[in-house]
């Protein structure tokens, strides 16, 4: 992670560090280390590395709830939810129902 111009936020009780911003391109990496055939759309929303928007297109996402699609992003950006990662706007599909929600497109 690019981390050599921000100061070190260490989570409390894990022992892990994370710059206090995490860069768009960190947060895509994390997404894509989880689900590596996703589609993924990701929008810094205010441009502090801090507020996310996150649209995503996994097959993963099959037969679980969105509450269970939701907890594997987070699981996904572990500990980072917990320092850098202020707020995420989420949004998650599997193909089928990303193509409905598209009218087929």
């Amino acid at each position: 992670m690019d981390s050599e111009h921000w100061r070190r936020l260490t989570v409390r009780g894990t022992g892990v560090s994370f710059p206090a911003m995490i860069s768009e391109r960190d947060v895509r990496a994390l997404l894509l280390e989880a689900f590596p055939e996703a589609d993924i759309e990701l929008v810094d929303l205010t441009g502090t590395q801090d507020h996310y928007q996150a649209r995503i297109v996994s097959s993963v996402f099959e037969n679980k709830s969105p509450i269970e699609q939701h907890q594997l992003v987070y699981g996904a950006l572990g500990a980072a939810m917990h320092g850098p990662i202020h707020a995420l706007a989420l949004k998650t599909y599997t193909p089928a129902a990303w193509l409905r929600s598209n009218g087929g497109t």
